[in-house]
C-alpha cells in the first residue's frame, strides 16, 4: 500500500486529488469467523465517495465520473483484525476504482498483416484446397 491514500488526500491522477474530508468512512463489525475479537471490534470499513457534491474535482473530470461510475462510488475492506489497516485498504480500493474509471482506453491503430502471416495464410489455403480436392472422386478421362 503506497501512501497515496494517506495524509492530505487520494490522489486518483496525476494533479487530481480528493481530500479525505470528502471521503465519508464508516466502520461497523466484520462479518465472518473470527472469535471473540471480531464480535466486539468494529474492524470492517466502507469507504464512500460523493462524485456529485464533490468540491474539489473539475467539472471534466466530474463528468467523466459520473458516466462511468454512477454518483456515489464506494469500496469495503474487512480483509484484517485491525480497523487502522482495514481504513488503508478500502481507500487503496477506492482509489483505484475511481483512477481506472477515469482511465481512457488510446485509440486502436489499423494495421496491416506483415509478410509471413500472408505467407502462412496462403499456405494454409493451398494446403485446405489440396485436402478438399483429394476427397473428390475421380473423373472420368483423367
Amino acid at each position: 500500500m503506497s501512501d497515496r491514500a494517506e495524509g492530505e488526500g487520494l490522489e486518483i491522477a496525476p494533479r487530481i486529488m480528493i481530500p479525505l474530508k470528502e471521503i465519508e468512512l464508516r466502520a461497523s463489525r466484520s462479518s465472518g469467523p473470527g472469535g471473540q475479537h471480531a464480535n466486539v471490534t468494529a474492524s470492517r470499513v466502507e469507504a464512500t465517495f460523493d462524485v456529485e457534491r464533490s468540491e474539489s474535482l473539475p467539472e471534466d473530470v466530474r463528468d467523466r465520473l459520473l458516466e462511468a461510475v454512477g454518483p456515489r462510488v464506494s469500496a469495503v475492506a474487512q480483509d484484517e483484525r485491525s480497523q487502522h489497516r482495514n481504513r488503508a485498504i478500502a481507500l487503496e480500493r477506492l482509489r483505484r476504482r475511481l483512477a481506472d474509471a477515469l482511465y481512457v482506453q488510446p485509440p486502436r491503430r489499423p494495421t496491416r498483416p506483415g509478410r509471413g502471416a500472408r505467407e502462412r495464410r496462403l499456405q494454409e489455403k493451398r494446403s485446405q484446397a489440396e485436402r478438399k480436392q483429394g476427397r473428390r472422386p475421380p473423373q472420368l478421362g483423367e
